[in-house]
């Protein structure tokens, strides 16, 4: 019956993580343009400054950058708050490579 328990539970600290990293905002810039995504990787916004608009090739190239950045950091945001969860299902507080 412990079992349950515990699975109900490991269940609700996930759905709580979710609910977390959805209002979660991580920002990253790179030269004049700003990417904002969400714990889940999803892209909230970008913002563009008027310097950067000079060069059009620069600001696509810019612009993958730093959606790049902005979701690699939010994959470890992500993979940090699931660490505990992990630990409690006795993984050792994470997944190999998520450490």
């Amino acid at each position: 019956m412990n079992k349950f328990k515990d699975l109900y539970k490991l269940q609700k600290q996930a759905k709580d993580i979710k609910k977390k990293l959805q209002n979660t905002h991580i920002e990253a810039e790179v030269e004049g343009i700003t990417a904002v995504v969400d714990g889940q990787q999803e892209v909230i916004s970008v913002s563009i400054s008027d310097d950067a608009y000079k060069n059009k090739k620069k600001v696509e190239s810019n612009l993958v950058k730093a959606l790049n950045k902005a979701v690699k950091r939010s994959q470890q945001y992500g993979a940090e708050q699931m660490k505990d969860v992990m630990g409690d299902m006795g993984l050792g507080g994470g997944l190999p490579g998520l450490q």
